[in-house]
């Protein structure tokens, strides 16, 4: 399986050094790409610069203009340049940093599992975990799965106050949507079935891309395109996330859209992967559904007063309201 023949893609606009301090991380993978595709997005020539200084090998770099320009079009441009003998095609963020092993572990997973369409990899760098045993009985204020425990969020203390929690694991989305990511698996070692994976973390095979492409409908930074592309893609087949193949994520902020246009996108986003997965929620899912998603505008308001960032706080609750408002006069259409 070592053999497997395996291209990666990386998705870039406006950010030359964290892509190179990328692919260095890459250079020290214990299995290497046989192809690696840089489909740039960005308005100058600094990140094509930089690369052509190094000698990455097996590296093929595209330059697109507007026509290709946004997340799921340069990943849908990155997919029609896939080698005809990619066997798995691998999407990585370009702000993330690799374990040495992490292909390898990535791979692993089709030897063990045949039938998986998609593996992700696991962000190791943005929880505090603790191992705690299968015996430990968390509090409130505990996250606990599978003997593990972190400090829960304090969004989600306050959703369990209010009989609002989540009532699936994690990495599957509960018909009120708004469930817990694959943020909330811990660091076991473990490989964990899925029906969703982050997009930036992500492999899959490449025969599925016969039949299935990310939507158009997330233009531009694309928010939450990787759970539409996913929960399409757990319908027909089963993803697996191995927590063993690690990686660091370091959220650099270059390149993303202004708070107010962020917290549109969260309200009206996810409205559209929720009815993906649930095209007909009961009335009970919707009422939770528009509860959960005021309650975390309104959180969001209060971080003007408890952060030092005010202005970005009140602006993305700002659209958050917006976007939520205009639903009810201009739902997104969804694409089949």
């Amino acid at each position: 399986m070592n053999n497997m023949k395996f291209t990666l893609i990386i998705c870039t606009y406006m950010r030359p050094k964290p892509v190179d301090d990328l692919l260095v991380s890459v250079q020290k993978q214990t299995i290497y790409p046989n192809q690696i595709l840089i489909i740039d997005g960005s308005h100058n020539t600094l990140t094509q610069d930089l690369l052509q200084e190094r000698s990455y090998k097996n590296l093929e770099y595209f330059l697109v203009d507007n026509t290709h320009r946004g997340l799921t079009k340069q990943r849908n441009y990155g997919i029609s340049c896939v080698s005809e003998d990619s066997e798995i095609v691998c999407f990585l963020d370009d702000d993330t940093i690799l374990e040495p092993n992490y292909f390898e572990e990535i791979l692993k997973v089709y030897r063990l599992y045949p039938e998986a369409l998609g593996v992700g990899g696991y962000i190791f760098n943005e929880n505090n975990w603790a191992f705690v045993g299968e015996d430990y009985l968390p509090g409130i204020k505990d996250y606990f799965y599978d003997g593990w425990k972190k400090q829960e969020d304090s969004r989600f203390v306050l959703r369990k106050y209010l009989g609002l929690d989540s009532n699936t694991r994690p990495g599957f989305l509960p018909e009120f949507s708004h469930g817990r990511s694959i943020g909330f698996l811990p660091p076991s070692g473990k490989i964990y079935p899925v029906e969703q994976l982050m997009g930036g973390v992500s492999s899959f095979r490449k025969s599925v891309f016969k039949r299935f492409q990310f939507s158009t409908y997330f233009e531009g930074y694309g928010l939450y395109e990787d759970a539409d592309f996913t929960l399409r893609l757990s319908k027909e087949g089963k993803l697996y996330l191995n927590t063993a193949a690690q990686l660091a994520h370091y959220h650099d902020s270059s390149g993303r859209p202004n708070q107010y246009h962020y917290g549109q996108m969260v309200v009206r986003n996810g409205w559209y992967v929720w009815r993906v997965k649930y095209p007909k929620p009961s009335l009970k899912a919707k009422f939770k559904w528009h509860a959960i998603t005021l309650l975390l505008a309104f959180i969001r308001f209060s971080n003007t007063f408890t952060t030092t960032k005010r202005q970005a706080a009140f602006t993305e609750f700002l659209g958050r309201m917006s976007g939520w408002l205009v639903l009810f006069f201009s739902k997104p259409k969804i694409q089949s």
